[in-house]
């Protein structure tokens, strides 16, 4: 199947799903992973309608964001290290990953020569696996009051990845736990933050992430086909 094929049915899937919750299928937007992906097959997607992309590196973003003008939106969905957020704060629509409060001081700092106001969501390690990034749920709470006192950073949700499992059912107990701390953090009512934004499911999964509340589903393998 052709991208623009791989796309719709994708489209296709996130709207059933989202019927199938009682929701509008408008309530969930596709972030079409571009990791290791080439131009050409960007732009057949983004030709295609698809108008979210998201990174998982700020070098390789620098080589394509420029490349689409204000055609498309960017979000940054990787680990992102601390000397790299002078680059994301100008590249990035929004930041999925934050995880510590030295990140966010400096995305705050890198932000405010420039004049933005940087929308964040903060990542979630639900399984406590080593090799991801993210917050314990004990501690989401804590980072999210300190991240409210700077002036160019402002939370709109949470992000998670669970672990890999070949059965999306398997995923959905951490999905749910996600809608639920998401519940929580609202219900506290921090000034100025709003839990918008649920990141999670991916090519594997996001219709079960839908079912349990996704608003953002990250998807690369099933438009673009699986990496090199």
């Amino acid at each position: 199947m052709s991208i623009s094929e791989n796309l719709k049915r994708v489209q296709d899937k996130i709207a059933d799903a989202a019927i199938k919750s009682d929701r509008s299928p408008d309530s969930v937007k596709l972030v079409g992973v571009t990791k290791t992906v080439d131009l050409d097959r960007i732009k057949e997607a983004v030709s295609a309608g698809l108008q979210l992309l998201g990174e998982n590196y700020v070098q390789e973003a620098r080589n394509k964001v420029d490349q689409f003008g204000g055609r498309v939106s960017w979000h940054f969905i990787g680990r992102l290290q601390t000397n790299k957020a002078k680059y994301a704060v100008k590249l990035f629509h929004m930041i999925e990953t934050v995880d510590s409060m030295k990140l966010a001081v400096e995305l705050n700092r890198r932000a405010q020569p420039l004049g933005r106001v940087i929308p964040v969501l903060i990542q979630l390690n639900l399984a406590a696996e080593q090799t991801k990034g993210g917050l314990k749920p004990s501690d989401c709470l804590a980072l999210i009051h300190q991240i409210a006192e700077l002036e160019h950073l402002r939370v709109r949700g949470l992000m998670t990845m669970p672990p890999f499992f070949n059965d999306p059912e398997r995923a959905r107990p951490y999905f749910r736990q996600l809608r639920e701390l998401s519940e929580e953090i609202s219900a506290a009512g921090v000034p100025g933050v709003e839990m918008a934004q649920l990141s999670m499911g991916m090519s594997g999964d996001f219709e079960a992430a839908i079912e349990e509340g996704a608003t953002l589903v990250r998807v690369g393998t099933a438009i673009f086909g699986e990496r090199p």
